[in-house]
């Protein structure tokens, strides 16, 4: 107990904001951020007092306010695990110290709708399935959940270069165009927690969007609620997100802006990071402004 204590302190003491302002894979959750402390790593009720005071209508699916709780033992129980509980109780369980949970929080607080929809298709996914065994539908969630990613652009050539792997003609050739025309937001907690320390090899899993070009200028909370309505309205149709292979591989620190070893164009030389691939059936959403 004695080193389990020491372990909690030293990890406290790691606490810092630092990662906010490290590069733009946090642009997203700024907003959200505003409200952590400087000092001593937050707590459930800091989570929850962040929540109150976000704006946001912050619910599950059945309209229950989301609670941040400190997690439990395991009982066994399908309506203790964890999304039945968040979709049956709206208790988002968060270990302690633990930089996981706590981006997952934040994604709660910035993209509140999205997820309280992804959190339903887990649901109702984990319900339907048979023994352990996750469904294709669980797989794709699950996948999104945790290193999912949006892309938005009113050019729909530029789209084609993410969906063809064309990755250095996407991020070199035209990079001023992506830099203009196109955003690029984390969703996924998992992901989030991987930013802390970007290594080459980080790979998220995309949705595509074509928006109109209004939709590209919005700027911190109005695009992330732009964000969060695309996204809910995609995943709320439960013929979206049935398998894996929707979902767009996106090698990240390719992104310009984001790492800073790619200012030079031979970084994207690097085939074992930037694969080529067979071009997929990616249809991005439409999204109407009316």
């Amino acid at each position: 107990m004695l080193t389990e204590g020491r372990e909690i302190a030293r990890m406290a003491d790691m606490w810092n904001l630092d990662w906010v302002s490290h590069s733009g894979m946090f642009t997203a959750l700024r907003p959200a951020a505003k409200g952590l402390p400087e000092i001593g790593w937050p707590n459930v009720e800091v989570l929850n007092e962040m929540a109150d005071g976000s704006g946001r209508r912050i619910v599950n699916a059945r309209g229950q306010r989301i609670r941040f709780v400190e997690q439990d033992a395991k009982s066994g129980k399908f309506e203790d695990s964890f999304e039945p509980r968040t979709y049956l109780s709206g208790e988002v369980q968060v270990r302690p110290l633990s930089w996981h949970d706590l981006f997952n929080a934040l994604v709660w607080m910035t993209f509140p709708t999205a997820k309280a929809v992804i959190n339903a298709r887990h649901f109702a996914a984990l319900a339907s399935q048979a023994g352990n065994r996750r469904s294709a539908t669980g797989d794709a969630l699950t996948m999104f959940d945790e290193d999912g990613l949006v892309i938005l652009s009113s050019d729909d050539k530029l789209l084609d270069l993410v969906r063809e792997f064309r990755w250095k003609e996407l991020f070199w050739a035209h990079r001023n165009a992506v830099q203009e025309c196109v955003r690029f937001l984390i969703f996924g907690h998992a992901m989030y927690e991987k930013a802390r320390a970007p290594f080459v090899g980080m790979t998220a899993k995309a949705l595509l969007f074509n928006v109109p070009e209004k939709i590209v200028r919005l700027q911190d909370c109005e695009l992330n609620a732009a964000v969060d309505q695309l996204v809910a309205t995609f995943a709320h149709d439960a013929t979206n997100l049935v398998h894996g292979r929707v979902l767009a591989p996106l090698p990240v620190l390719g992104v310009p802006g984001w790492w800073s070893q790619n200012e030079a164009g031979a970084f994207y030389d690097n085939a074992a990071y930037f694969r080529p691939g067979r071009k997929r059936d990616y249809v991005p959403a439409s999204f109407s402004s009316s």
